[in-house]
C-alpha cells in the first residue's frame, strides 16, 4: 500500500468510529430528553398534589369585623 492509500484507509477507519460516536450520543440524548419529559411530569404531579394537601392542611382565616367598627 502506498503512503496515500494508507492516509486514505486511516481516515475512513476514523470517520468510522466518529459515526459510531455521534450514533452513541444521539442515542444517549433521545434516552435523557425522555428522561427529563418524565421526571418533568412527576414534578407537575407532585407540585399540584402539594397545592391541593396545603389548601387542605391551611386553615382559612375566619371573615371578621376589624375591631374598629
Amino acid at each position: 500500500m502506498s503512503g496515500a492509500e494508507e492516509r486514505l484507509v486511516e481516515l475512513e477507519i476514523q470517520i468510522a468510529h466518529q459515526n459510531r460516536t455521534i450514533e452513541e450520543l444521539s442515542g444517549e440524548m433521545a434516552r435523557q430528553g425522555a428522561e427529563l419529559d418524565r421526571l418533568r411530569k412527576i414534578m407537575k404531579a407532585l407540585a399540584e398534589r402539594f397545592l391541593a394537601l396545603e389548601e387542605v392542611a391551611t386553615p382559612r382565616p375566619e371573615i371578621t369585623k376589624p375591631p374598629h367598627y
